[in-house]
């Protein structure tokens, strides 16, 4: 091996021994901050649905009823459905974690976070937002927001973590990805019919944490059943 390809070989090595102490570094820093988060409800939903939007008078509404009831509302921290999130907690007196994503044109931290959690890793992220969620609510977003709900479908299905509530929220925006799980995937046999269970779809989120509240309280977390 020539002397440069060497020195190419020591200069990778070294780059990725200091990323594995950043990444270690976003995870403990995370388990710090989030310690103490109690029971905690995570929202998800496009960084680019703005306060003309309806969902966002939705997913605000929802979150000052949840901070009412005692549950932290956790967010990427982003604006969007993230910052009407927030602002709902926030401006309930309720704790209102952001767990902010650097990103090189869209998010900027929202103004309604009483706890901010920084990240440059999205995978790191992605782990403290299940880790210390009580339930998932997802309204309308991307691709990041449906990463985010098929990593927690995983998850789930898969039994490395304990399930937990996870509604959808908007039933003509999540029309065709249902009728896709269903007409192929258990058609085709790469999920099961019982794996459409794991979540629910509603159009009203007034009824959301009653919901929580009521699976918990039954010990029977089977899933919810698809509506028609």
């Amino acid at each position: 091996m020539e002397n440069n390809d060497k020195q190419y070989v020591i200069d990778a090595m070294a780059e990725d021994a200091w990323r594995m102490f950043r990444i270690l570094g976003e995870f403990a820093q995370g388990f710090e901050e989030m310690a103490d988060v109690g029971k905690a409800v995570t929202v998800f939903g496009s960084a680019r649905l703005g306060r003309e939007h309806p969902d966002y008078g939705k997913a605000e509404a929802l979150s000052a009823d949840l901070a009412g009831r005692g549950y932290a509302v956790v967010t990427g921290g982003g604006p969007g459905i993230m910052e009407a999130a927030n602002k709902g907690a926030f401006e309930a007196g309720g704790r209102s974690v952001g767990l902010n994503i650097a990103l090189p044109h869209e998010q900027a931290p929202n103004a309604y976070q009483t706890d901010k959690v920084n990240f440059r890793y999205f995978f790191v992220r992605k782990v403290l937002l299940v880790k210390y969620s009580t339930a998932f609510v997802v309204f309308p977003g991307g691709f990041g927001t449906i990463d985010e709900l098929f990593e927690a479908m995983t998850l789930i299905q898969t039994k490395k973590i304990m399930p937990f509530p996870v509604f959808l929220v908007g039933t003509a925006y999540w029309r065709g990805l249902i009728q896709w799980l269903q007409g192929t995937l258990v058609r085709a046999g790469t999920i099961a019919e019982q794996d459409l269970q794991l979540f629910k779809v509603v159009d009203d989120v007034a009824g959301i944490p009653d919901e929580i509240e009521k699976y918990y309280a039954s010990g029977n977390h089977g899933g919810f059943e698809l509506p028609s």
